[in-house]
């Protein structure tokens, strides 16, 4: 999945937008998510930005939902949890022959946290997938974040991949022995995989280092970055959209579904 949301930030419809650009626009609209009183505008702001990923930045639905699996899932348990535990009103719904009861006031706030979770999740997926490491690198630079921070945030995103590559070649290796016909083997060879990983990562990430160093490494790794000038238009259009979901979070302030 890693490799899958890497390939997609290089090779979207909106690779060419100035970052500066989208930064500003994920962050404005997750904070107007996060003060939202209702569930109404955090799912207005997911469904657009499924919208704009899918139609702008040519982003699979498959990719966008298996990215958003988890955070909709882990969602959809803290709807049953808020909905039976944290109710203070009238009984809403009495499940007698499970000794529990559901509140009204509890689905509303889970319904609540729940869509903000969503809104918030889809603004990080907007930037992940169509923003570089490398670009937020660069911009974090531009903010007078210090360059050894950055250095050390690109090589261990880098090594993520090390690790991760690692890890796929030893459980093929492990599989086509059938290392994981049983239940037995199974835990056995992931005893062994997990014991081997970080020595042969280690080992992997020190022979990167020293390729590195051949060819001409000093300190500080030089990164590819668009040079797209901040249009006054974009901004004026993001105030806008910005504008309007405030709007509709002030209008919407009372708004409960039961």
């Amino acid at each position: 999945m890693v490799n899958i949301l890497e390939s997609y930030a290089y090779n979207n419809g909106l690779k060419n937008i100035n970052p500066q650009i989208k930064i500003l626009f994920a962050f404005i609209t997750l904070i107007v998510s996060l003060i939202a009183v209702s569930p109404v505008v955090p799912l207005i702001i997911a469904f657009f930005i499924f919208l704009l990923l899918f139609f702008e930045a040519k982003i699979p639905i498959s990719v966008y939902l298996k990215f958003m699996s988890i955070p909709l899932l882990f969602g959809v348990f803290n709807i049953i949890f808020m909905t039976l535990f944290f109710g203070i009103s009238e009984p809403w719904v009495n499940l007698g022959f499970l000794n529990l009861i559901a509140y009204k006031d509890g689905f509303n706030l889970g319904l609540l946290v729940f869509s903000r979770m969503i809104g918030c999740v889809s603004c990080m997926a907007f930037l992940i997938l169509t923003t570089p490491v490398s670009e937020l690198l660069f911009l974090a630079e531009s903010f007078k974040v210090p360059k050894i921070v950055t250095e050390i945030s690109l090589l261990m995103y880098r090594y993520i991949f090390v690790f991760l590559e690692e890890a796929r070649t030893m459980y093929h290796a492990q599989e086509t022995r059938c290392g994981y016909s049983g239940i037995k083997k199974s835990l056995k060879s992931l005893g062994l995989l997990i014991s081997n990983l970080f020595i042969r990562s280690w080992t992997r990430g020190d022979a990167i280092y020293l390729s590195m160093q051949s060819r001409g490494y000093n300190g500080s790794i030089k990164v590819f970055h668009t040079n797209n000038k901040l249009g006054f238009k974009p901004i004026l259009m993001i105030l806008f959209f910005e504008s309007l979901l405030l709007l509709g979070v002030y209008l919407t302030r009372e708004f409960q579904l039961i």
